[in-house]
C-alpha cells in the first residue's frame, strides 16, 4: 500500500482501503488493525477511524465487540440479496432511463464501454467497462435518489464483480452487453432488462464456488 499525502487525508484514506478491499486485495475477513494502518499509511489514527467508518456505512467492513473492525464476509445467502437488489435497481434505471434519455446518446456511450471491455486486459479494466456501461441508464434516468440508492450498494457489487473477473469466464459476456446496445438502438426494454438479468444469472455460481474455495 503506497503513502499518502496530507491532504484530504479521510478521502485518501477511504478510498485506499475501499480499493484494497473491492480488489481482493485485503482479503474478506481481514481484521483492519489502526495502529498497523497508522505505521503502514504515516497518518494518525483519527483519518484512519473516521475511513473505517465510513467503510462500515457502506457495510464494506463490520465491527465486532471485542474484535474490533474486519472486512465483511459474503456467504450464499449475501450474494443472493446483493445481486436481487442490484438487478431491481438496474432494472428500474433501465425502464426511466428510457423514458426520460436520450437514446441516441445512450447508443453511443454503451459503445465505447463495449470497446473498451473488448480491449481490456486485466480485471480492473473488465469490471470498470462494464460499471460505465451500467450506469449508462443511471446516468439518463433522470432520478437522483435511484442513483443514491445504488451507490449504497456499489461497494458490495463491485466486490461480486471483482470476484468474478477472477475467473476466466467474465470474458463471456461481450453479446450480453451487445443485446443491452442494441435494446436500446431498437427501443427494447425487455431486452436490456433480460440481458442484465443473464450476466448475474451466469456469474453467481461463479462467485459462489469462488467463495466455497476462499472462505
Amino acid at each position: 500500500m503506497a503513502k499518502i499525502k496530507r491532504a484530504s487525508l479521510v478521502d485518501q484514506v477511504y478510498s485506499m482501503l475501499r480499493e484494497d478491499i473491492i480488489t481482493l486485495k485485503t482479503p474478506m475477513g481481514t481484521r483492519l488493525n489502526v495502529n498497523e494502518l497508522q505505521n503502514e499509511l504515516e497518518v494518525s489514527c483519527t483519518p484512519i477511524r473516521e475511513a473505517i467508518n465510513r467503510l462500515q456505512q457502506e457495510e464494506l467492513v463490520v465491527y465486532e465487540n471485542n474484535v474490533g473492525a474486519r472486512v465483511l464476509t459474503l456467504d450464499e445467502h449475501d450474494v443472493k440479496e446483493i445481486n436481487e437488489l442490484a438487478l431491481t435497481l438496474q432494472q428500474t434505471a433501465v425502464r426511466l432511463a428510457m423514458t426520460n434519455g436520450d437514446r441516441r446518446a445512450m447508443v453511443q456511450e454503451i459503445g465505447a464501454q463495449i470497446e473498451r471491455y473488448q480491449a481490456s486486459r486485466t480485471s480492473r479494466e473488465y469490471v470498470k467497462a462494464v460499471y460505465n456501461l451500467i450506469g449508462v441508464f443511471y446516468h439518463h434516468c433522470g432520478n437522483r435518489r435511484l442513483d443514491r440508492s445504488m451507490v449504497a450498494i456499489q461497494g458490495q457489487v463491485l466486490l461480486l464483480r471483482h470476484i468474478y473477473a477472477e475467473c476466466s469466464q467474465c470474458r463471456e459476456h461481450l453479446d450480453e452487453l451487445q443485446r443491452i446496445q442494441a435494446g436500446v438502438e431498437n427501443d427494447r426494454v425487455d431486452e436490456i432488462c433480460d440481458a442484465l438479468k443473464s450476466y448475474i444469472d451466469r456469474s453467481t455460481p461463479v462467485i459462489l464456488e469462488w467463495l466455497r474455495k476462499n472462505n
